[in-house]
Protein backbone atom coordinates (compact mmCIF):
# COMPACT_ATOMS: atom_id res chain seq x y z
CA UNK A 1 0.00 0.00 0.00
CA UNK A 2 1.41 3.46 -0.82
CA UNK A 3 2.28 5.99 1.81
CA UNK A 4 2.34 9.25 -0.45
CA UNK A 5 -0.82 10.32 -0.65
CA UNK A 6 -1.11 11.32 -4.71
CA UNK A 7 -0.27 7.41 -4.32
CA UNK A 8 -3.24 6.70 -2.62
CA UNK A 9 -5.06 8.60 -4.54
CA UNK A 10 -4.33 7.36 -7.67
CA UNK A 11 -4.73 3.76 -6.41
CA UNK A 12 -8.46 4.25 -5.24
CA UNK A 13 -9.12 6.66 -8.77
CA UNK A 14 -7.31 3.10 -10.76
CA UNK A 15 -9.75 0.88 -8.85
CA UNK A 16 -12.75 2.77 -9.72
CA UNK A 17 -11.50 2.93 -13.44
CA UNK A 18 -11.19 -0.55 -13.55
CA UNK A 19 -14.58 -1.71 -12.27
CA UNK A 20 -15.73 0.70 -15.05
CA UNK A 21 -13.94 -0.45 -17.60
CA UNK A 22 -14.94 -4.25 -16.79
CA UNK A 23 -18.32 -3.66 -16.68
CA UNK A 24 -18.35 -1.41 -20.11
CA UNK A 25 -16.26 -4.61 -21.25
CA UNK A 26 -19.10 -6.86 -20.22
CA UNK A 27 -21.66 -5.28 -21.92
CA UNK A 28 -20.11 -5.27 -24.62
CA UNK A 29 -18.95 -8.42 -24.80
CA UNK A 30 -22.88 -9.79 -23.63
CA UNK A 31 -24.67 -7.63 -26.69
CA UNK A 32 -22.10 -9.11 -29.48
CA UNK A 33 -22.67 -12.82 -27.51
CA UNK A 34 -26.63 -12.06 -27.44
CA UNK A 35 -26.58 -11.06 -31.35
CA UNK A 36 -24.79 -14.09 -31.85
CA UNK A 37 -26.76 -16.92 -30.18
CA UNK A 38 -29.77 -15.19 -31.23
CA UNK A 39 -28.92 -15.51 -35.40
CA UNK A 40 -27.36 -18.51 -35.05
CA UNK A 41 -31.31 -19.37 -34.06
CA UNK A 42 -32.62 -17.94 -36.77
CA UNK A 43 -35.05 -15.44 -34.03
CA UNK A 44 -36.91 -12.59 -35.75
CA UNK A 45 -35.26 -9.81 -32.90
CA UNK A 46 -31.62 -10.45 -34.48
CA UNK A 47 -31.95 -7.05 -35.95
CA UNK A 48 -32.67 -5.25 -33.09
CA UNK A 49 -30.22 -7.46 -31.67
CA UNK A 50 -27.75 -6.38 -34.11
CA UNK A 51 -28.38 -2.56 -33.75
CA UNK A 52 -27.48 -3.03 -29.95
CA UNK A 53 -24.20 -4.83 -30.18
CA UNK A 54 -23.07 -2.33 -32.60
CA UNK A 55 -23.98 0.26 -30.34
CA UNK A 56 -22.20 -1.18 -28.01
CA UNK A 57 -19.01 -1.59 -29.76
CA UNK A 58 -18.86 1.92 -30.93
CA UNK A 59 -19.24 2.92 -26.91
CA UNK A 60 -16.52 0.92 -25.84
CA UNK A 61 -14.35 2.32 -28.86
CA UNK A 62 -15.45 6.25 -27.53
CA UNK A 63 -14.54 5.32 -24.22
CA UNK A 64 -11.18 3.85 -25.42
CA UNK A 65 -11.19 -0.05 -24.56
CA UNK A 66 -10.67 -0.95 -27.68
CA UNK A 67 -8.63 0.12 -30.49
CA UNK A 68 -10.99 1.46 -33.30
CA UNK A 69 -9.50 -0.89 -36.17
CA UNK A 70 -10.80 -4.08 -33.56
CA UNK A 71 -14.12 -2.28 -33.35
CA UNK A 72 -13.92 -1.95 -37.02
CA UNK A 73 -13.36 -5.71 -37.39
CA UNK A 74 -15.98 -6.71 -34.88
CA UNK A 75 -18.79 -4.51 -36.93
CA UNK A 76 -17.73 -6.10 -39.79
CA UNK A 77 -18.07 -9.73 -38.63
CA UNK A 78 -21.27 -9.33 -37.27
CA UNK A 79 -22.42 -7.74 -40.38
CA UNK A 80 -21.19 -10.22 -42.62
CA UNK A 81 -23.10 -12.78 -39.94
CA UNK A 82 -26.51 -10.69 -40.22
CA UNK A 83 -26.25 -10.87 -43.77
CA UNK A 84 -26.29 -14.52 -44.53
Amino acid sequence: MPIIKSAIERVKTNEKANRRNSEQRSTMRTAVKKFEKAQAAGATDAAQLYTNAISAIDHAKSKGLIKANKASREKSRLTSKLAK
